[in-house]
Parts: C-alpha cells; structure tokens; sequence
C-alpha cells in the first residue's frame, strides 16, 4: 500500500538526533519555554523573515490568540466581522469564534480553492474589521487583491498558514510581509511537522508581539504578574528542539513536493479527473495535491483496490456542520461543489519516482 503520508519515514532520518536532542532537553531540567523554544523562535522568524515568532501550543491557538491579541490591543472588538473563506478547515473559522469574533463566509474561486477576491468587498459592512486569508492546501491566496480591499477598507489582514510552510510570493518575500499576523501549524503531518502538536505566530508588529507572548503565557509577562486573560498555549520545549531540526530541510522538501506535483500535473491525463491549478511559481508549497471527479466514491474505492491511500479534504463544508446549525440554511454552491469532489492524492518528500509512476498509471487507467 501507497500510504497517503508516511509520517514515520519522513522522521526517519532524524531518528538519531532526536533521541539526542530529548537527552539534552532532560539533562538540562528546564521542560517550559527554554532555551530550545527561544532558539526554534529566533530560527523560524529569521525564516519568515519576520521581527517575531511566538510559539504556541498548536495552530488553532495560534489563530485564535491573534484576534485576541487585536481586542486587547483596541484594534478589533468582540462582535466584529471577519471575512473567511466558506471552503477552509474548520479551524479557521473556530479561531474567529473563540475570539468571540463574527465569520462572514466568502465563497472560493473554483479554479484555486482559496477565498475569492471578487467576492470581499459585497460582504463587506461597518461591522467588517479583519479578512482571514487562508492559504489552503499550501498555496497562497491572491494577496495583492486582498490587500487592495484591506487598505481601501481600513481593515486588518491576518493569515491562516497552517499548510503553507515556505510559500514565497514574488521570489522576495514571505507570506508574512502581507500581513500583520500569520498562524502556523506543526501538526505531525504539516510540511514543517513536529512529533505532536505545536504552532506558531509570526509578525513584525512590536505591540502585538509584546501582547501575545504574554497572552500564550496566562497573560503574563511577569511570573505571578497577570496583565490579560490569557490562555496556557506555550510551544513545547521539547517540540520546539525537534522543528529546530527539521526547519533546514524544509526548503527541499517544498522542492521536492513541487517536483512530484509537476509530474502529476504532466503525466495524469484523465478527463474525469480535474487538476489542480498552480502557475509553478513558489507561491505553492503542496501541502496536498488535491484533485476533483464527479464519481469520488468510485475513483477513491478504485484506487484503494489498487493500494493507493487518499484522504478527502474536507468531506463536509463547514457550513454544514453539526456544530455550526445556525449556517444550515446558507446557499453556498462553489463550496458545497468542491467538498462533494475533492480527493487528495499522495504527496510527501519521501515519495518515490516508481510510486508516482504508479498512482499516474493507476490514474490514467480509471
């Protein structure tokens, strides 16, 4: 079997200093935001090319505690409206919430599966204070008409970067000069994956740093000194060692996962099946290789038969969730097309040439 994400062979390679760094974490006696967490911070913003990392607990938090960030700072308020995309993970649209914020959901665009810009500005009303631009599966949203809006309107911008670890727009700069805040990620199975949840924020705004890194910390800055109602989201020492590891090898496995998304691109030829779009620029780090049939059952029951692994992202819009009943009678026709056919093929940096040989052949044989 084609596993969808071998997380355990990806992680092979970094077995040994593993176990040494979990040696030098226990012998140094320091298991809360030390040294390792200090240094993977320090790294993963000069990365991002960004004045501040602050680690957190995992992405949702990241998320979250940017727009609780912006509320203690005055900049946003309890009740605001947020434009977020309809087609994303749910998560995007917990963080708002959580911040007892209001999502206003903006279909995609058909051909990137990303919010579409076109559609922003008919949303917006004087409730509108943010837009959340989220990167899904790896690739950038169209940032420039985003920003347009953004600035005309007077609102914040903030990005969910869960699944878009190192995508660079223009050549020059990362996603995070887009913004004020982006939210990562380092779910075990993200392009920058630890060994158990993590996430982090990154921005260049000095009052929102100062504010976060407090708010992640109980809302102190100062032990036993609470300056907000903050939460316990602090990115795990141990954690931390493990992604200072892995970052300097995140660049060639985006590099690799564009390599095999290209053959994909190339080598499946199949009318039943629709490709993903990508202008083979680095603004894509393919987080998922996503494609599109009308006959999703079949194809994915066809492919298992054949030992292939795939994963549905999403199976249920979240509009259609249990847990959001409230956004059961909206009409969202892109979203609702997209969760109905979407199918994720497998795409990692240990994925072998024969293996996507394989899948294409398998493909172009259905």
């Amino acid at each position: 079997m084609i596993s969808f994400l071998d997380l355990k062979k990806i992680n092979k390679p970094y077995e040994t200093a593993f176990q040494e760094k979990l040696k030098t974490v226990l012998e140094s006696g320091w298991y809360i935001l030390g040294k390792e967490v200090e240094t993977f911070e320090t790294a993963f913003a000069k990365y991002c090319k960004t004045d501040y990392c602050i680690g957190t607990g995992n992405g949702l938090d990241a998320l979250t505690l940017i727009f609780k960030g912006y509320i203690a700072l005055g900049k946003l308020q309890k009740g605001d409206e947020v434009i977020v995309p309809a087609h994303t993970y749910i998560a995007s649209i917990l963080a708002v919430l959580q911040a007892d914020l209001v999502p206003i959901l903006v279909e995609p665009r058909l051909k990137t599966y990303n919010i579409n810009p076109d559609l922003i500005e008919e949303k917006i009303t004087q409730k509108t204070k943010a837009i959340l631009a989220v990167h899904l599966y790896g690739q950038l949203a169209e940032m420039d008409q985003i920003n347009e809006i953004a600035n005309q309107n007077n609102l914040l911008i903030v990005e969910d970067a869960a699944q878009s670890h190192g995508a660079i727009k223009n050549q020059q700069s990362t996603i995070n000069i887009l913004s004020s805040a982006s939210a990562y990620s380092f779910y075990p199975g993200k392009n920058l994956g630890a060994l158990g949840d993590g996430g982090a924020i990154t921005t260049n705004d000095t009052e929102l740093a100062k504010v976060l890194f407090s708010l992640r910390n109980y809302g102190s800055e100062v032990k036993y000194y609470n300056d907000y109602i903050g939460v316990n989201s602090r990115l795990d020492e141990l954690q931390a060692a493990f992604l200072s590891l892995k970052l300097p090898h995140l660049d060639a496995d985006n590099e690799r996962r564009r390599k095999i998304a290209e053959r994909y691109l190339a080598e499946i030829k199949n009318e039943k099946i629709v490709l993903p779009f990508w202008d083979f620029s680095n603004n894509h780090v393919f987080h998922l290789f996503v494609i599109r049939t009308s006959d999703r059952e079949g194809l994915q029951i066809y492919l298992s038969q054949n030992n292939i692994q795939t994963i549905i992202h999403y199976p249920i819009p979240p509009h259609q969730q249990r847990a959001l009943l409230e956004w059961s009678n909206l009409s969202l026709p892109v979203t609702e097309k997209i969760h109905q056919e979407v199918l994720s093929l497998p795409i990692s940096p240990v994925l072998t040439d024969a293996e996507v040989d394989f899948i294409v052949e398998v493909l172009n044989s259905y």
